[in-house]
């Protein structure tokens, strides 16, 4: 276990934009049911490095999922998170272990321009009740998992899933929470476990404190358009990392 400060030798904007990003990460994920390690991690793993950075992201995502639920979990919907749970949670050992000492660079690209595309097609309307079978959520788990363990991002095919199945905000927020909180505690055990710094601790709280007012004054339209733009980032920041 080691503690991951953020490092005053790499200089006080690095320091102030880790800080920012993990902020927002926790208002994103608070107000929307996702987004934390989407927002937190490019800038994470930037100041601390690829091995640190990811698992000092998973930490501290298990935190912005656990303080949303303290007040919204009567509104998971359990039997979807766990069908979720069950091929993400089989495969990210799976994944670790075959990813191993791999150049992931042309994987997360590809993943990146998968991301964006599913965004376009749910953006514009497109809805497939395959998805909700079974070779569309061992899809969706698999591809979670991956991303999870190569960036700590394993959010985005999760967020297309949720838009996909139009579920309520309320119900949204709360079945993602649950679903992050397990599948990162899970991962954090198969990559390593990394202490944040409290600086870093202090910014999650005031994010996530921030965003938890902000949730229930979200419009339906919006509230469903933060997912789709918090996956957006995501996309965008795979493609960015990898190049």
């Amino acid at each position: 276990m080691t503690a991951v400060l953020v490092d005053a030798a790499s200089g006080i904007p690095v320091q102030a934009l880790a800080i920012a990003a993990v902020a927002l990460g926790g208002l994103a994920q608070s107000s929307t049911g996702m987004g934390f390690s989407l927002v937190a991690a490019p800038a994470l793993i930037l100041v601390a490095g690829a091995r640190e950075g990811v698992g000092t992201v998973l930490v501290l995502a298990v935190l912005a999922s656990v303080v949303p639920l303290t007040r919204d979990w009567r509104n998971s919907r359990p039997r979807d998170a766990v069908r979720l749970l069950v091929p993400t949670l089989l495969f990210t050992p799976v994944i670790a272990f075959l990813l191993r000492g791999v150049d992931t660079r042309w994987l997360a690209l590809g993943a990146g321009v998968g991301v964006l595309l599913g965004v376009g097609l749910l953006a514009s309307g497109w809805r497939s009740p395959r998805l909700s079978h079974l070779p569309g959520v061992t899809l969706t788990g698999l591809s979670s998992a991956t991303l999870n363990v190569v960036g700590a991002v394993g959010g985005p095919p999760i967020g297309l899933y949720a838009a996909n199945a139009d579920w309520e905000p309320h119900h949204t927020r709360a079945t993602l929470q649950t679903f992050f909180l397990v599948q990162n505690v899970v991962t954090v055990a198969v990559v390593g476990f990394v202490l944040p710094s409290w600086p870093l601790v202090l910014a999650l709280i005031v994010g996530t404190g921030v965003g938890m007012l902000l949730a229930p004054r979200l419009p339906v339209r919006v509230a469903r358009a933060g997912v789709l733009g918090v996956s957006i980032i995501g996309g965008v920041a795979l493609i960015v990392g990898s190049l």
